[in-house]
């Protein structure tokens, strides 16, 4: 039998539109998943200055590992391009895995965009179940009123999309928005911490909302519910670290053979606090963005899960701004529910009344909408940047 010879292949670059021309993509993506086709660098089709940067990080046109069939762009809290190499083995389990969970294939409804592995991975679902997705275009942003319509144009059998928090907030206000969810059979809510107020407002209108966790360096989310999908393998290690392994898992980094994230072979090392409990993970925050006041350590994502409960919060991000005495003191900004003015006095209450008052926050501001990266992630650093 002849010895088996690694493909020499070059990555090549994908521009993926949004929209209506966001099917343009999956012939390469059906080629890409047999094993036919380039490695694939997903860009935004758009986007000049975001295609330069991620072209200047990541090299296109130069080899790429043997078996390496898309290489994700992730840059994580550093800003700084790393790709994520995942191979068509690793994302045929992953999608595998979901519909699995799911209750089997089904067709699906692109709501983000098409670049990042969230909305890759509902192109990916959606060939591997043989169906074409249904797109809304979130170019100029989300808009639930186009969700009634896109629901109602997918196909009949099982249905199902993924969407971030904060479009799940915007869906919530609208009436036909929050029917049109009802009717699918499940929608994977990730990208972010979803607040718990928002969760039990969903479930009571009757939306089947599964939380996911994961990250480009794991094919998406991976472990939903808290529960790992099949073939993802959880630890916790005693500094409280998630790590993570199994099918799913990427192989390293685009030209970074030495980073630390996979320096132990099988594992992915996380920058996330967790808790593992009778096998059920629980995210506790990050541990990059913890805040440090008066010698103490302040997990922001703890202290926003106790704002968002107070009626006049409808979305927070809990900050560490400098401080000549604490070295950092806690802040909070807050996006008021309609016609609400919350006081910082208030808040500082509220927080004492269910956490050590260190915890509590000592600046307020307040804003329309707080700043996003990639699809759904609060911009802490833009934050930090703006109120020091």
């Amino acid at each position: 039998m002849a010895a088996h010879r690694p493909r020499l292949v070059n990555l090549e670059v994908l521009p993926v539109p949004s929209g209506d021309a966001v099917p343009e993509v999956l012939p390469a993506l059906r080629r890409m998943l047999d094993g036919d086709g380039p490695a694939l660098l997903p860009v935004p089709a758009a986007d000049d200055r975001e295609i330069r940067r991620l072209t200047g990080a990541l090299h296109p046109g130069e080899p790429v590992d043997d078996g390496i069939g898309l290489v994700v762009a992730t840059s994580g809290t550093t800003g700084t391009p790393k790709g994520a190499q995942l191979t068509a083995a690793a994302l045929r389990a992953s999608g595998d895995a979901t519909h699995e969970r799911l209750g089997g294939p089904g067709s699906w409804l692109l709501a983000l965009p098409a670049h990042h592995i969230a909305g890759l991975q509902v192109l990916l679902r959606g060939l591997l179940a043989g169906t074409r997705p249904v797109v809304i275009d979130v170019a100029d942003g989300f808009d639930p009123g186009r969700l009634p319509a896109a629901v109602a144009a997918m196909p009949a059998g099982r249905r199902y999309t993924s969407l971030v928090p904060t479009q799940l907030i915007k869906a919530l206000d609208d009436p036909a928005a929050v029917a049109a969810l009802a009717g699918l059979d499940a929608i994977l809510l990730g990208g972010a911490a979803t607040p718990a107020p928002v969760l039990r407002r969903a479930r009571d209108a009757g939306i089947t909302v599964v939380r996911t966790y994961g990250m480009s360096e794991t094919c998406g989310g991976c472990v939903y519910d808290g529960v790992p999908l099949a073939g993802t393998t959880v630890r916790v290690d005693e500094q409280s670290r998630v790590w993570l392994g199994g099918a799913t898992l990427a192989r390293g980094y685009r030209g970074l053979p030495d980073h630390p994230a996979f320096a132990e072979p099988g594992w992915f090392r996380t920058d996330d606090a967790g808790e593992l409990t009778d096998g059920v993970l629980r995210i506790l925050g990050r541990l990059d963005e913890a805040v440090t006041t008066g010698g103490l350590t302040v997990v922001p994502q703890v202290v926003e899960a106790v704002l968002l409960e107070h009626p006049t919060v409808r979305e927070c991000a809990v900050i560490g701004l400098p401080d000549p005495r604490l070295g950092q003191r806690v802040a909070v900004v807050v996006v008021p529910e309609a016609g609400a003015s919350p006081t910082l006095d208030e808040l500082r209450t509220w927080t004492s009344a269910s956490l050590d008052v260190t915890a509590a926050p000592r600046a307020l501001y307040v804003v329309p909408a707080l700043p996003l990266r990639g699809p759904g992630k609060v911009d802490r650093r833009a934050l930090v940047a703006r109120f020091s």
